[in-house]
């Protein structure tokens, strides 16, 4: 299959580079976070920052920038088109990182990493639109299912690549790095991506119409559950990152082989999200992510226990961590996609209030159950039940409380 701009635009891409194309895009944020996660000491002692979950805050400030900028591009890229607002953000990545890493403070080291990003937040709500302009449903579900499974799998191997950096040189090469790959893949943007909006479907500039589409695709019985069921379980992983040098490093006693044990977690995310690839357009987005909360809370509930009656014991808290973030390949793409279902000519729109949500209430979750990190996994565990019932019962709303069911595609919300 072949993806086609609109008819002006002679550029082709096949899906395949699409799915890496878009998968690459969203995996620079997860790059920047995770990439220099081994590298969180050697910053924050020559950077001069105070001790205990202060080096938190490069991840933290990071995250809640990123997710307030979400707010912007959606109307700028329902006006403009996908590619300008993609080939800006990628411009600011690069120039940010250059200057994060030369920076010599480590308060304007957080000022930095705060606005790149809230100026590359066009990385996250941009490739969701695109994929909207072209799919919809349980298809969209598998595609966005396909792409997590590949940009995933870049986190996973991050910091390995930031330790293995830092074998060779400091701390700033790794954002020297980031701002190459942003260089290539801003290239590969501008040689082969259509054009994918519609114009019939381009929208004003107009303060107004672009609060009366966020408040449409926000208020929407049937996306707000999804939206916010995500945001809280995407904070419980944010939380896990947050903590996760201290919690494996430290009080499992990992030290050096903290990149390959989060790796290792991490990359049962890209097995499920192959796995739903494939499942999902024969069982249907509800039935597997409905499913799929279920079984996070058991899992959490295990976790929980573990927390107090094996607290030291990593062989119970990894499989348990690992199975967690493999059931987010069940969840993730699918209610991200059941979420902007009805909303093909606000894609833009609807995208930006939603990743705000999700990104930014994500980022507050994970920053309050990081910073109540206490030396043990005991918060952790808590913070993944809790998420994850809350995470049912708004799903539950949505759906008016008949899970499990195949919908045909609901109507669709005009701007």
């Amino acid at each position: 299959m072949t993806i086609t701009g609109v008819p002006h635009d002679k550029k082709t891409i096949g899906r395949k580079e699409l799915v890496v194309m878009v998968a690459l895009l969203m995996s620079l944020n997860a790059l920047t976070i995770d990439g220099m996660l081994p590298a969180l000491d050697d910053m924050a002692r020559e950077l001069g920052a105070a001790g205990g979950n202060q080096r938190q805050l490069v991840v933290a400030v990071y995250l809640l920038a990123n997710g307030i900028g979400c707010l912007v591009p959606g109307a700028f890229a329902d006006r403009f088109g996908r590619r300008p607002l993609l080939l800006f953000s990628l411009a600011a990545y690069t120039v940010f990182s250059l200057l994060i890493a030369l920076v010599q403070d480590f308060y304007v080291l957080l000022a930095l990493r705060g606005m790149q990003g809230m100026l590359t937040a066009g990385l996250m709500v941009v490739p969701t639109a695109i994929i909207r302009d072209q799919y919809e449903g349980d298809r969209m579900a598998r595609l966005m299912s396909l792409v997590s499974a590949v940009f995933i799998a870049v986190p996973v191997i991050a910091p390995s690549l930031g330790q293995a950096v830092l074998l060779f040189a400091g701390w700033r090469w790794i954002f020297v790095l980031l701002s190459l790959v942003a260089v290539a893949a801003a290239c590969w943007v501008w040689t082969r991506l259509p054009e994918t909006l519609d114009p019939a479907h381009r929208q004003q500039i107009d303060i107004p119409v672009i609060a009366k589409n966020m408040r449409v695709a926000l208020i929407n019985r049937a996306s707000i559950g999804y939206v916010l069921g995500t945001m809280l379980l995407i904070g419980a992983v944010f939380g896990y990152v947050n903590s996760a040098q201290q919690l494996i490093g430290e009080h499992f006693g990992m030290g050096d082989m903290f990149p390959i044990v989060f790796g290792a977690t991490a990359a049962m995310m890209v097995v499920s999200n192959l796995v739903n690839s494939r499942i999902v357009e024969r069982f249907g987005a509800r039935r597997v992510s409905h499913s799929g909360v279920l079984v996070f809370i058991v899992v959490s509930m295990v976790q929980v226990w573990a927390s107090h009656y094996r607290p030291d014991s990593i062989a119970w808290f990894l499989p348990l961590m690992a199975t967690n973030l493999g059931l987010l390949g069940f969840l993730g793409a699918n209610f991200g996609s059941i979420a902007m279902q009805p909303f093909a000519t606000i894609a833009g729109a609807a995208s930006s209030i939603q990743t705000f949500f999700r990104m930014f209430g994500a980022a507050v979750v994970g920053l309050i159950i990081g910073q109540a990190y206490d030396g043990t996994a005991q918060p952790f565990a808590h913070a993944l039940l809790i998420c994850s019932v809350s995470a049912l019962v708004l799903v539950s709303y949505s759906e008016r409380g008949r899970l499990f069911r195949r919908l045909n595609p609901p109507a669709r919300v005009m701007g």
